[in-house]
């Protein structure tokens, strides 16, 4: 058994609207979990059936967490952040927002995934800018909320860790730092769900290559925190014809929303090498911080699944 602390993502506890936060967050004390990630949409849906604030929804989370003794690492996704073409000055209003947001919780952490929209801008310059002013926001005041950046295997721009480590270097800022989750790491270079072998070609030498890379070159003070996932294998293999097809979607966005069993759940379809990655990135490279679970798994969109359930499954 690793002596890593265990969260869990409050999406992961249930997706239907009955399965309120405050019953997932019971649920993950009980099943023995140390903290949660905790998904936005979770908060506005709590804060709409309170008829609470958003910010009183916080302080009551905030509460209800202090007394169960489960810390808040994140609040998450704040998403399509850099690069977008809306007005910078009306992201950064929300980007304030949330980090109110995330200091009224007492996360460390606002997590932001990589840009995805095809129309988002590419140049480097302006994403580090746009990226060193969210970490600024961050660093504006007590506490410091830092910026937990994850490459997204659909990301527009960047898409694995060794991309997103250079680009954390030009951000330069001791607040911003990397969440890295194996499921984009598996969907970019390991799983094909276009074959029926679930595999590219060069799959198992691609995901060694990048592990050996992690192990000797990563820097360690720029991780935040792991999120750990499994992945369903499409059979048939994924086509047009899937009913889950959406056209001009990503095939890896596809399968996240639907198929992401916790790891090591082979009876629901998962067959990702979730356990190489933690080889490598915890035992090996020595990895201390948090360790979460993220899955988005469809039955659990079903009213009759149970926040309570899924909490010991992860």
């Amino acid at each position: 058994m690793l002596p890593h602390k265990l969260a869990i993502s409050t999406i992961s506890l249930g997706q239907h609207p009955s399965h309120a936060l405050d019953r997932k967050i019971k649920a993950s004390a009980l099943a023995g979990y140390s903290g949660i990630e905790l998904v936005f949409s979770d908060l506005e849906g709590y804060s709409r059936t309170n008829g609470l604030s958003i910010f009183d929804a916080a302080k009551k989370i905030k509460q209800l967490c202090d007394s169960l003794n489960i810390e808040i690492i994140s609040l998450a996704p704040f998403e399509n952040y850099e690069g977008d073409r809306s007005p910078l000055s009306q992201r950064l209003q929300t980007a304030t927002l949330w980090i109110q947001i995330t200091r009224i919780i007492g996360a460390p952490y606002l997590q932001v995934p990589s840009q995805f929209k095809l129309d988002a801008i590419g140049d480097e310059s302006v994403i580090v800018s746009e990226l060193q002013q969210l970490a600024d926001l961050g660093n504006a005041e007590s506490p410091v909320v830092s910026i937990a950046y994850e490459a997204l295997s659909w990301g527009t721009y960047y898409s694995t860790w060794e991309s997103t480590v250079p680009l954390a270097e030009k951000v330069n800022r001791s607040n911003f730092g990397l969440c890295l989750d194996t499921f984009h790491i598996v969907t970019k270079l390991w799983a094909d769900p276009f074959v029926s072998s679930g595999k590219f070609p060069d799959a198992e030498k691609a995901l060694q290559d990048t592990l050996d890379r992690f192990v000797k070159s990563c820097p360690m003070d720029k991780v935040f925190y792991v999120q750990l996932s499994d992945g369903e294998k499409f059979d048939p293999p994924f086509s047009k014809a899937h009913p889950w097809y959406t056209e001009g979607e990503a095939h890896q966005l596809t399968w996240s929303k639907y198929a992401r069993p916790f790891p090591g759940e082979t009876d629901l379809g998962g067959y990702m090498p979730v356990n190489e990655i933690v080889r490598a990135w915890i035992v090996e490279k020595g990895y201390k911080g948090w360790v979460s679970m993220e899955t988005f798994d469809r039955r659990m969109r079903d009213e009759n699944s149970r926040p309570e359930v899924a909490a010991i499954r992860g």
